[in-house]
Parts: structure tokens; C-alpha cells; sequence
């Protein structure tokens, strides 16, 4: 047999999955996904003209989601926006609770993070190319569920919402799926079990 069919990854595998398998490895893993997503949050950048940051907490979303695949992923951002919504201070900017103007940008991480966890069993982190894929439509889908939430939480049109919500953020969102092609794939090649 010869080495490069042995480091072959099993099919459906994530990185996460190159880690020996126990029920502390899924808890802790979980757990970090969330405090990773928090403190990334942590890293944010005021918009003038809109009432959301920029911030590293849906880049730090979608790293969880291909990391540690769709179950784990969405365990990690339910624990993250429950813990959030309880009065943890993790939310962008140092904030809490449901009811800001952000926070559906934090339900769209979700099911993001679960979507991408899904494309990264399929092999969508293994190349640069498919890696972009895959953040640009996980950063689709956070804009899907965030901008209608911040036009119906702040009374904006959607037109202004999408002016205040998603166009500012464009660049920063290029600028992170450019660092996660460059992350995803090298991780796996360092592993040596590119498929």
C-alpha cells in the first residue's frame, strides 16, 4: 500500500475529525468553537452610518463550521448566541441579549456555520477554490438572515438596510474568505491528508 492512499482522509472527514475521537474531544471542541467566536467578536471596527461592526466573529463562524463540520458547528454558535443571549458579554463590541440590532447576523453564523460544517464533509476546504465557495456562501447566508433583521429591529428600509448591513462589508468579507483559502487547505496539507 502505498503512503499517499494511506493518508488519505476517510470520506466525510473534517479536521477536526484528524483528532482521536471521545466525548470530551466533542464538548471541548464545542466549547471552543463558541469562546473562539466570542473573543473573534471582540475584534471590532465601527461602520459610520451603521449600527454594525465590523468584526472577526463571522470569519471565527465559518472557521468553526469547516473545522469541526455541521453538528459541531452549530453546536458551538447555539452555545455561543444561548451564552450571549444569558448576559455573556461576547457579542460585538462587548455586548449581550437578543434584542440588538446585530443579532441576526449571529442567528445567520448559525446556520451558516452548519452549512459550511456540511461543504467541509464533502471536501470543500481541501482547495483554494472551493474554499471561496464555500465562505462566500456562508457569508451569503449571514447577510440572508442578518439584513432583514436589522431593517425589522431599527425600522429601516431594506434597501437601507442592505446600505448599512452588507455593502460596508464587502471588502472585509473578500479579505476573509482570502485568509481562509489560504488557512483551510494549507491546514490540510499539513496534515498530509489532502483528498
Amino acid at each position: 500500500m502505498s503512503t499517499a492512499s494511506a493518508a488519505a482522509p476517510r470520506t466525510g472527514s473534517v479536521l477536526a475529525d484528524l483528532l482521536p475521537s471521545s466525548r470530551t474531544k466533542d464538548i471541548a471542541l464545542v466549547v471552543g468553537g463558541a469562546a473562539l467566536t466570542g473573543l473573534a467578536a471582540q475584534i471590532a471596527v465601527p461602520i459610520p452610518g451603521s449600527p454594525v461592526p465590523v468584526t472577526g466573529q463571522t470569519f471565527a463562524a465559518l472557521l468553526v463550521g469547516a473545522g469541526l463540520g455541521a453538528g459541531r458547528g452549530f453546536l458551538s454558535l447555539a452555545l455561543y448566541a444561548l451564552v450571549g443571549m444569558a448576559g455573556m458579554p461576547w457579542f460585538a463590541d462587548a455586548t449581550s441579549g437578543a434584542g440588538g440590532a446585530s443579532f441576526g447576523y449571529v442567528l445567520g453564523m448559525l446556520l451558516a456555520s452548519t452549512v459550511v460544517g456540511a461543504l467541509a464533509r464533502r471536501g470543500a476546504d481541501r482547495s483554494v477554490l472551493r474554499t471561496a465557495g464555500t465562505m462566500v456562501l456562508g457569508s451569503a447566508i449571514i447577510y440572508a438572515v442578518g439584513v432583514p433583521y436589522l431593517a425589522a429591529s431599527t425600522g429601516m428600509s431594506l434597501t437601507a438596510a442592505v446600505a448599512a448591513g452588507l455593502t460596508p462589508f464587502l471588502l472585509g468579507d473578500a479579505l476573509k474568505a482570502a485568509l481562509a483559502m489560504g488557512l483551510l487547505p494549507s491546514a490540510w496539507k499539513l496534515v498530509g491528508r489532502k483528498g
